[in-house]
This record gives C-alpha cells, sequence and structure tokens, in this order.
C-alpha cells in the first residue's frame, strides 16, 4: 500500500483562518470561552471556517481582506459559522452593500440561524432602510426599522444582540429596533444578500453579559457501548436509480432515499466551503443514501443526527461534518477515495462509528484541530473494516480527545503501515496542529492488539 502523506488539519468550516483570532483559547481547556469567542478579519485570505449556501463568495482586497458576494442575481447567498448551540450573543460585522437589484434586496448579518432559512436578520434594504427581522422560510416579520438613507459603496457596522427573547439591531452603534420574538432560541452567525451584492468584514462574537455561547465540554471519556451484532457491508451497493441535485436538500426528521444515487453539488476537488449535498438539523436521520460525485462538502449534521446505511462513492472535501449537537452516530455504509479525511468532528461530544467500511482515505475521523472553538471531543469506532487508509482516527490529546478502537479490521496491509490512532496538539484557528505522535496510550488512545485483526 502507497502510503500518503498525514496533513494536519487545515482551516475548514469552523476554522476561519489566519486572520481570524479567538480570545482565551487554552490548552486542554475544560470550561468554555467567554467574552470575544469568535473572530475573522479575513486578512489571510481564505473564508475557511464558513459554510457557504448559495452565491459567489471570495476574499477580495478592500484595504484588507474583505469577503465579498458578487452574484447580485441570487436570490438568497448566505455564509454561516459559529455553532448551533449558541444562544445569547452578540454579533457585529463591518457590511457594504456594493449593488441592490431593487428597492427589496438586502445586505446584511444573521444571528441564531438554526437552518438556512429560519434566523434573525439586521438587513441593510435598497430602499435606504435598515430593518431588524424575524425571518422563517419566505416569512419575514419586521421586529423593527429605521430610515438611514442607507447607500451603496460606504461600510456599515452591523450588530445584532440576543438575550432570551429579546432581539436588538444596531447600526453604527445606534439602536435601530428591539423587541421580544421566539423563532429562534440558538443558532450560528450569518452574512447574508439577497438580490444584491456585498463585502464583509471583522466579524465578532461576544458572549460578555449575554451568556456564553459556546456548549461546554465533556469532563470525562464516554462511555463504550455495546457492540453491535450487524456484520460490517461486504461490498458496495447498485444504485436503484440517480438524482442530480442542483442544491443543499434540507433533512428534518428522517430522509429515506431508497439507495438512490445523489450527485451533483460542488467541483469534486478539496476546495474549501463548498456547499453540503445534505443539511440535516438537529434530531434528524438520513439512511439508505448513495452520495455520488461530486458531492460537495458531502453532509452537513447541524445538531444530533444518525447517518444509516450511507454510502460515499467518491469522498469531494469531507463526507460529513459533525457541527453541533452532542451524539452522531454512524451506523453502516461506506466511504472511498477520501484523499484528505472521511468525517470531520467540528463540534463537541461523541461520534460513533460502527458497521462502516472504509477505503483509500486519509483518515476515516479527525476530530477539528484548529477551529474557531476547541472542544474536547471523543470518538467511538467498532465493527470497520479499512482498506488503504493512512490512519483510522487522529485526535488532539492536548484537548482530552479519545478514540476507542474494537472489532477494527485491516485488509492487505502487510507491513502494518495503517495508523490506528494519531495524536496531535490543538492549535488556535489558522495554525497548523503538530502530530506527536501515536498509537494506544490507556489515556487518549484506547485499544489492545485483540482489537486490530489483519487479512
Amino acid at each position: 500500500m502507497q502510503k500518503r502523506r498525514l496533513p494536519g488539519r487545515r482551516p475548514l468550516l469552523l476554522a476561519v483562518g489566519a486572520g481570524a483570532t479567538v480570545a482565551a483559547l487554552a490548552a486542554g481547556m475544560t470550561s468554555a470561552l467567554a467574552a470575544t469567542v469568535f473572530t475573522d478579519n479575513f486578512n489571510d485570505g481564505n473564508a475557511s471556517g464558513w459554510s457557504k449556501s448559495g452565491g459567489t463568495w471570495t476574499v477580495v482586497t478592500d484595504g484588507s481582506g474583505v469577503l465579498n458576494q458578487s452574484n447580485a442575481g441570487s436570490e438568497l447567498a448566505r455564509q454561516f459559522a459559529g455553532q448551533t448551540g449558541w444562544a445569547d450573543y452578540s454579533v457585529q460585522a463591518r457590511v457594504k452593500p456594493v449593488s441592490f437589484g431593487s428597492s427589496s434586496a438586502l445586505v446584511g448579518l444573521a444571528a441564531r440561524s438554526s437552518s438556512s432559512t429560519k434566523m434573525y436578520r439586521l438587513a441593510l434594504l435598497g430602499s435606504g432602510r435598515a430593518e431588524l427581522q424575524a425571518v422563517n422560510g419566505t416569512s419575514i416579520t419586521a421586529i423593527g426599522s429605521a430610515s438611514l438613507g442607507v447607500s451603496t459603496g460606504t461600510w456599515y457596522t452591523l450588530r445584532i444582540e440576543t438575550s432570551g427573547s429579546t432581539i436588538r439591531g444596531f447600526v453604527n452603534g445606534t439602536q435601530i429596533a428591539a423587541g421580544s420574538n421566539s423563532l429562534a432560541a440558538a443558532g450560528r452567525i450569518g452574512l447574508v444578500t439577497a438580490y444584491a451584492s456585498g463585502s464583509f468584514d471583522d466579524v465578532a462574537v461576544d458572549s460578555s453579559g449575554g451568556g456564553n455561547p459556546t456548549t461546554p465540554p465533556p469532563t470525562t471519556p464516554p462511555p463504550t457501548t455495546p457492540p453491535p451484532t450487524t456484520p460490517p457491508p461486504a461490498g458496495w451497493p447498485t444504485p436503484t436509480g440517480s438524482q442530480k441535485v442542483d442544491a443543499t436538500i434540507p433533512v428534518s426528521g428522517t430522509f429515506d432515499g431508497g439507495l438512490k444515487r445523489y450527485y451533483g453539488i460542488g467541483d469534486g476537488g478539496q476546495s474549501e466551503s463548498q456547499d453540503p449535498m445534505f443539511e440535516l438539523a438537529a434530531g434528524a436521520t438520513l439512511r439508505n443514501v448513495i452520495i455520488g460525485a461530486p458531492a460537495g462538502d458531502g453532509v452537513h449534521c447541524e445538531g444530533n443526527c444518525t447517518l444509516i446505511n450511507v454510502w460515499w462513492e467518491d469522498v469531494g472535501e469531507d463526507a460529513a461534518t459533525f457541527r453541533g449537537g452532542t451524539t452522531y452516530t454512524v451506523d453502516g455504509g461506506g466511504a472511498r477515495s477520501a484523499s484528505d479525511k472521511v468525517f470531520q468532528h467540528n463540534g463537541s461530544g461523541t461520534v460513533y462509528i460502527r458497521n462502516f467500511r472504509v477505503e483509500n482515505a486519509g483518515k476515516l475521523y479527525r476530530a477539528c484541530g484548529n477551529c474557531s472553538t476547541s472542544y474536547q471531543r471523543h470518538v467511538v469506532i467498532d465493527n470497520v473494516v479499512v482498506r488503504d487508509t493512512d490512519a483510522i482516527a487522529g485526535i488532539n490529546t492536548n484537548w482530552g480527545d479519545t478514540a476507542r478502537f474494537s472489532r477494527i479490521t485491516i485488509v492487505d496491509d502487510p507491513d502494518r503501515e495503517t495508523s490506528i490512532c494519531v495524536k496531535y496538539r490543538g492549535v488556535p484557528k489558522g495554525d497548523e496542529p503538530t502530530e506527536i505522535g501515536e498509537g494506544a496510550d490507556g489515556v487518549n488512545c484506547f485499544y489492545t492488539p485483540s482489537d486490530i485483526t489483519y487479512q
């Protein structure tokens, strides 16, 4: 088996690049961050850590690095970052409308985005007004507004404050709207445009005086689960049909694909900020789905989620990213052709991977080593078949991550080159984690020789 380089985790999703900094980030942290918990000024030249939905987004130079959405014809363009569990906080950004397609077109800032279409939004409108809105799909409720004579080519500082059901909006430090609304109790931050183009800079999230938007990490390793009796799949399934996908499919509840192949998102490469094929809301289940190429960023779990008998024929950027929530389960299925990793764990909690097969991959699992918010993360891997894969799991020992392995079968690796558990030193976003070792230690990496079988 030809070995690949085991790369450190590059900035992505909730990692926001070298131009972004997080205050009070400490190795081995056991409590949530306070005050400023997220910033990005885009001076690193990329939008790593942001999850795109619609529009044409690039980092350009406008005095310094700024994130620009240039497609004024896009009905709704969004970039999201942060955690779905963030509740009481303030988010602030500099926002510049570049063009408006109509009086109702907008450029703005979002808070408590519990899904791609449910959020609080402070919008600069083409009519010249600023409006604080509760957005639920196509239903938009104005909490309050003010006539400011908004013009293109001018920078405005927008801020949304959330505290319980109280939502406030500020423009250039002046409150323009406030009210009580119960649409969304928690959610990510967002940058948005609708039939407009605009630029964004100096994004900051602060929890001072409004509760802490981070989820406290667990302080003890998770318990192992009883071994399931289901064997790993013996081979790759034949699709019952194919469906081209042009936009992310949102999933609430259960989505059963009947083993149909879904394809068509992204370019099949490793570029950051591709749209996911499926976006799972908290508590959602995705089952009996074959994800073909191109697949963009695969599956995003915005809260606790379950993936049952899901297959990735050709992993692009990632197969699945676990972002919000505390418990994620992958049961059955398989993935192949992942030049980096299959499962990316950005949120807190535990990922359970069982009855799965992985082929031709860098890693099966990686706990993010440089995300904007650092957690203690855990993975439990059981009953998995591994072929032509560099490492099964990568974790950050300085943050207390753990990885537990049982019934692992490694195929066609006579020299035993596949690493079971690779240890890293996690770092703030913008830096690269350092590989510091590998192997069972009874502290972070848990397995015995009897847990690993070579065939």
